[in-house]
């Protein structure tokens, strides 16, 4: 029985999902057919900032998963909302990858990095996570919104439109432009949106396909599910200024955050870590963690941030 499996129609998003579709036919030996959606997101040329957050690049794909469209859907993990969607879970949370950001300037690796671009330098993203950022660290920075794809985005570089763009690292591997990276922020002071560089599997309840449950990666499952789980308790949506990362290793669950005032002129920030010994305690230790870091945020004044 073929197994259709639901996409947005971008490049990026049938390039990750036909990775998932091959690890499927390899663990089930069944093929597989991909479902292309067409989702709000994809069609408005408003900002990104503008629409809210809601699941602009989600809800089709959920609505074409309950009509019995497709058997499953694949998004990327950082567009999905944090709050679950009546009749629908997220099945499994593949291995991650690069989590980080990325600056693209002209010549890709022998590139300017941020550091070195130029005074009042013209740098695109369509993020008020990444804005914040950026003019956390560069306020001169003439930050430009853009929207597109990412072949489109690396344009406004080659194009001389603009002296760099920052994209998701994991985004520019999966579609083989990773000799544009210039530089990769490090996350220690550019958290990434939370759940970048993770795939969400979502499935009907009680539906689960076959092999399904053998893409789920646990390490990365506690990872992002912290990482979901501060900005559900914050209250903010996927396109707040609000960057979160998180990870496991040596038996301890890690985790800090910050949410940005949008201009960057301000900031507040927590970080903690767990002790895990058993994996199977990691449901306790996502909850302290999402709790004692929100908690933090929230005594620092971060809803008149957000605000």
């Amino acid at each position: 029985m073929t197994l259709r499996i639901g996409t947005r129609g971008s490049a990026l998003a049938v390039a990750q999902t036909s990775t998932m579709a091959r690890e499927l036919e390899r663990i089930t030996g069944e093929p597989t057919e991909l479902v292309r959606v067409t989702t709000h997101g994809d069609v408005t040329r408003a900002a990104l900032s503008s629409l809210g957050g809601t699941g602009v690049f989600a809800s089709e794909l959920r609505d074409a998963l309950l009509a019995g469209e497709c058997d499953l859907v694949v998004h990327s993990l950082k567009d999905l909302p944090t709050a679950k969607a009546p009749g629908l879970t997220v099945a499994a949370y593949p291995v991650r990858e690069d989590q980080r950001d990325a600056l693209c300037s002209l010549g890709g690796a022998s590139g300017l990095t941020l550091e070195q671009l130029p005074h009042g330098a013209k740098v695109g993203t369509g993020s008020p996570r990444r804005v914040a950022q950026l003019l956390t660290l560069r306020p001169d920075l003439e930050i430009r919104d853009i929207r597109g794809n990412v072949e489109r985005r690396l344009r406004f570089v080659t194009d001389g439109e603009l002296d760099a763009v920052v994209l998701a690292a994991a985004g520019l591997e999966r579609l083989g432009f990773a000799a544009a990276i210039t530089e990769r922020f490090d996350l220690e002071t550019f958290p990434n949106a939370p759940g970048q560089g993770c795939l969400g599997i979502e499935v009907r309840d009680g539906e689960t396909p076959a092999g399904v449950s053998q893409l789920d990666d646990p390490t990365a499952r506690a990872a992002v599910l912290v990482e979901r789980g501060i900005l559900a308790t914050l209250e903010a949506g996927c396109a707040a200024p609000v960057g979160a990362s998180a990870r496991y290793a040596d038996g301890k669950l890690e985790a800090w955050a910050t949410v940005y005032a949008v201009d960057g002129s301000s900031r507040v920030s927590s970080r903690r870590a767990v002790e895990v010994s058993d994996p199977r305690a990691f449901d306790a230790a996502q909850a302290e963690l999402v709790t004692l870091i929100s908690t933090d945020l929230f005594d620092q004044g971060a809803l008149a941030l957000m605000a």
